[in-house]
């Protein structure tokens, strides 16, 4: 399973180093949705952590107040 986690998270980190700094500040939670999504893949494993990861970003969107919002 430690593969698939390690490709997991360095397609996050690339997301966050090539993608992310051209889309500014647009996440309403701390910690951010990619964030969040490498700390639940880490904590939970692959398919839990992307379950808790698709769920946190269909909240985050402007009808949601957003704030602190850590990995349970």
């Amino acid at each position: 399973m430690r593969p698939v986690i390690s490709a997991m998270n360095g397609t996050i980190r690339a997301y966050q180093l090539l993608i992310s700094p051209h889309l500014g500040q647009c996440c309403r939670f701390h910690p951010s949705c990619s964030d969040f999504a490498r700390q639940a893949i880490e904590r939970h494993g692959p398919f839990r952590g992307l379950s808790l990861t698709t769920r946190r970003i269909l909240r985050c969107n402007p009808l949601n107040e957003g704030g602190f919002d850590p990995v349970p």
